[in-house]
């Protein structure tokens, strides 16, 4: 590459350069002055409300009811304590599921006069 070349490309990054950090200044300069303006308003209309939250609650007081008469004694109170009756649990009866299988019983009779557990023996 001829150094004419070079020096060409050289100037036009440092100029790219420049006008980029220009660029980012003016960049940040204006989110800067933006959120200031920002956090104002907010900050004033936030405080706007809480005043006018204030003066409500200050009415409130100076509005505040008469006083409530002295609650009268709880008849409980005045009768025989009566107890809570006992609770008493009984479980129930078991359930018992008998299942009936007739090819136990298939031989009858058979099986036991074998085994000698029938009759006069």
């Amino acid at each position: 590459m001829k150094k004419s070349h070079a020096v060409a490309v050289a100037l036009l990054l440092g100029l790219a350069a420049v006008f980029g950090v220009i660029a980012a200044g003016r960049t940040a300069g204006v989110g800067a002055a933006a959120r200031a303006h920002t956090a104002t308003s907010s900050v004033t209309a936030r405080v706007q409300r809480l005043d006018q939250a204030e003066r409500t609650l200050q009415a409130a007081l100076r509005r505040r009811p008469p006083a409530l008469p002295p609650a009268p004694a709880p008849a409980a109170a005045r009768t025989i304590a009566v107890s809570a009756p006992q609770v008493v649990y009984r479980r129930p009866a078991p359930i018992v599921v008998v299942k009936h299988s007739s090819h136990h019983d298939d031989s009858g009779g058979e099986r036991e006069a074998q085994a000698g557990g029938g009759g006069d023996g």
